[in-house]
Order: C-alpha cells, then sequence, then structure tokens
C-alpha cells in the first residue's frame, strides 16, 4: 500500500495538571505504552496522545475565537491531514514515534473555558486520541504520516 501524503506538526503542547490548557514547547518526550512525559493525562490508557487538526482551529478562530496553540487541550497539533476522518487502529508516524488511533472524538463532560466564553468547543468532535507504540523526541516541524488505516479511490 502507497504511504499518504505528510503533514507537519504546527505545536507540540502539554499540561501539567487537567483541565487546564496545554502549554507549547519546543519538544517533548513520548513514552512509549504513556504518552508525553509530564503530561498530565500521560498514562496506562487508551487517551495517551490528543491530535487537532490546525485547520479546523484556523476556522474556529475565523469565527472570532481567538484560542492559542494548547487551549483545546491538544497534545499535538497537525496541519495537513483531516484527522476525524482517519479510523481507529490507524497508524501514525509521528517523526520517530509510532502512534495507534484508539478514539475519534470525545464526549464533553463539563464544558471548558473556551465552551464557556465563545459557546462552542470543537476537540469533542474534531479531536482524535492515540496511544504510543513506539516512543521517541517530537518536536514542531516534525512529519505526520499515516501509515496503514485509509482506503483511498486512488489506489
Amino acid at each position: 500500500m502507497s504511504r499518504e501524503k505528510f503533514a507537519t506538526i504546527v505545536a507540540v503542547c502539554l499540561s501539567e495538571k487537567k483541565g487546564t490548557p496545554k502549554q507549547a514547547v519546543e519538544s517533548v518526550l513520548l513514552k512509549q505504552d504513556f504518552g508525553l512525559s509530564g503530561d498530565a493525562h500521560a498514562g496506562n490508557w487508551h487517551r495517551q496522545v490528543s491530535l487537532l487538526d490546525f485547520g479546523k482551529v484556523e476556522e474556529f478562530n475565523a469565527k472570532g475565537a481567538n484560542v492559542g496553540h494548547g487551549d483545546f487541550g491538544e497534545n499535538l497539533l497537525v496541519q495537513g491531514l483531516d484527522l476525524k476522518n482517519i479510523p481507529v487502529g490507524a497508524k501514525l508516524k509521528v517523526g520517530p514515534t509510532t502512534l495507534e488511533i484508539t478514539q475519534i472524538g470525545k464526549k464533553c463532560h463539563s464544558h471548558c473555558e473556551i465552551f464557556h466564553r465563545v459557546g462552542d468547543c470543537i476537540m469533542p468532535r474534531e479531536g482524535i486520541f492515540a496511544k504510543v507504540l513506539q516512543g521517541g523526541v517530537v518536536k514542531k516541524g516534525d512529519a505526520v504520516e499515516i501509515l496503514n488505516g485509509l482506503t483511498s479511490s486512488q489506489d
């Protein structure tokens, strides 16, 4: 199977406490079966890494939202892939790491600061989640590639 077009990491973000916006950092260590070193959501579960489509954030900001990198709680902000259409079970190569998609979207139990400010949040419908199969250091500008999981009309 041919590999899909490359995308890139626009921002790498983490937070030490759950329920707070994540802060952009230069690089982060993704640990196998754990997630981002130093991130509050890391651990032995299925949502070790959260990814969000940068294009969707730009669309949201075009409506006057004025949100920054990490404000939706995303770990990796990715440009060049329609993330929510990548199926569960697909594998992504992110820099030197390998991730497996485990969940598309999530239920919002208590509305976040962004929802209270502008009346909407895109993470529950646009965000995707993954577990770390192979660890390594990920940084802004790293390539993101779908290794499997998509079918294309060109294949």
